[in-house]
């Protein structure tokens, strides 16, 4: 039986309410009974956060439990809701499409030769479904069931915590920081409202909001943890932004220049692609042979050319972060510098000819021509590479700074393997292995809502 606290019986009131609501409207797009699809809407916000609550015993909606615990308690409760009404919208959409009661998008392919041949379809796909089930959603369960435990490695017993893993992370506070960016962002939308009441339609003003919005979320987020992870969460977001930015426009860079029409560039090309065949651990030592304070080449050439002293990354914030990023850059440059290449061989070439016939420059035939044509590709490259700097940084960093100095590389990956591993406390590695897995997935669920949708892919 399911424990109910007196403020989880206005919580499923309204998950039940707007379950029901959200149903409805679904299945009036699908063309299916509104009726049918309010009462299946309205079931899921019942059945819903009860399945969520059932693991959790209702812990988080005790008397005892403080704000941050309720909090978190209502938003997992919620989440159950919005889940198990996902799932069946997407089974209702599904089915109305498969019985051509809604017309698919327009930018969509056709279906493929089993169309009508579920079985077939059911048995290829199997092994497939058999592999992810017991290597990928079989772990993810037993690490979410972790991460509400007290486990650890000299400890025979694992009692039940309920969430205290992750809300002794968590520490929401208003910072100054985050404020400015979100006043700033309200600002800039207000007068681009008055301005487009007049008529009058700024892009860089539209921009400017725009990344003053994404840092406010990024801001907002970090002020979300308490001091313990706040480090962390910060030093993952410098990481992965700088790895990224530099990875791709470096990539496309040299790809341009490859892409030459020059003697040898086969050649060339294989030994610019080559750093991303070896291991993030390789580069990582790599790195630390050349960056080294005493022995390092590049240490000796900038004390060469300048009258300055080589600072000891070791022992610098700012200087270790940089080494890391170049080390995660020069790692994964390959792979864009590769997908760049095939990409700018499919530029159409009269666009280009007729751009340079109307006058354009070539930093402009490069600006308004190539650079949208490789849209598809660089998204494609963005998610990866966003990917790559969550996860695959961490080989690098054990062996080029160990998480170092003061923490200044610990990034999110780093920081759960040495909860794990060192401190013992896999309930807390767990915990931040989950919110790890909730960053990398809101940002790729951004980047599709933000970019995906302006990318056209030609057929």
């Amino acid at each position: 039986m399911i424990e109910l606290y007196a403020l989880m019986y206005p919580l499923l009131a309204g998950t039940i309410v707007l379950g029901g609501i959200a149903g409805w409207y679904v299945w009036r797009r699908a063309r299916f009974s509104r009726t049918v699809g309010a009462l299946v809407g309205a079931a899921c916000g019942l059945v819903g956060p009860l399945l969520v609550m059932k693991p959790l015993r209702s812990c988080t909606f005790e008397a005892e439990r403080a704000g941050v615990d309720r909090a978190l308690g209502i938003v997992v409760f919620v989440a159950g809701a919005a889940v198990v009404l996902a799932a069946a919208s997407w089974v209702a959409l599904s089915i109305s499409r498969a019985r051509g009661l809604i017309v698919a998008k327009a930018d969509t392919f056709d279906r493929g030769a089993f169309r009508g041949h579920y079985l077939y379809a059911g048995l290829l796909l199997a092994p497939t479904i058999v592999v992810l089930l017991w290597f990928l959603y079989r772990p993810m369960i037993e690490t979410l069931r972790l991460s509400t435990h007290n486990v650890r490695i000299t400890a025979p017993r694992q009692p039940f915590v309920c969430l205290d893993n992750y809300t002794k992370l968590m520490e929401p506070t208003v910072e100054w920081w985050a404020l400015a960016p979100t006043v700033a962002a309200a600002i800039l939308f207000a007068a681009e409202t008055v301005l487009a009441r007049r008529g009058e339609i700024y892009p860089a003003l539209t921009r400017l909001r725009g990344v003053f919005v994404v840092v406010a979320v990024v801001a907002w987020a970090t002020a979300l943890f308490g001091r313990r992870y706040r480090g962390v969460f910060t030093t993952t977001t410098v990481l992965s932004t700088g790895t990224v930015i530099l990875s791709l426009a470096i990539g496309l860079g040299i790809a341009v220049l490859v892409s030459q029409k020059i003697r040898g560039r086969g050649i060339y090309r294989t030994l610019v692609i080559w750093p991303y065949a070896i291991s993030p651990p390789i580069a990582g030592i790599l790195f630390y042979m050349l960056f080294d304070y005493l022995y390092g080449a590049v240490g000796r050439l900038y004390e060469a050319v300048t009258p300055f002293e080589m600072t000891n990354y070791r022992t610098s914030v700012w200087l270790a972060r940089v080494v890391v990023i170049l080390a995660s850059v020069w790692k994964t440059l390959g792979f864009s510098i590769l997908f760049y290449i095939a990409g700018l061989q499919n530029v159409p070439g009269d666009v280009l000819e007729a751009a340079q016939i109307d006058g354009a420059s070539r930093w402009q035939r490069f600006r308004h021509v190539t650079i949208p044509a490789l849209a598809p590709i660089t998204f494609f490259l963005l998610v990866s590479t966003v990917t790559y700097a969550f996860f695959e940084i961490f080989g690098t960093t054990v062996y080029l700074t160990e998480g170092g100095p003061s923490g200044a590389t610990t990034d999110a990956m780093f920081s759960l393997f040495t909860a794990a591993t060192q401190q013992g406390n896999f309930g807390d590695g767990a915990a931040q292995s989950v919110i790890l897995f909730l960053m990398v997935l809101a940002v790729t669920a951004w980047q599709f809502r933000s970019t995906g949708r302006r990318i056209t892919y030609q057929r």
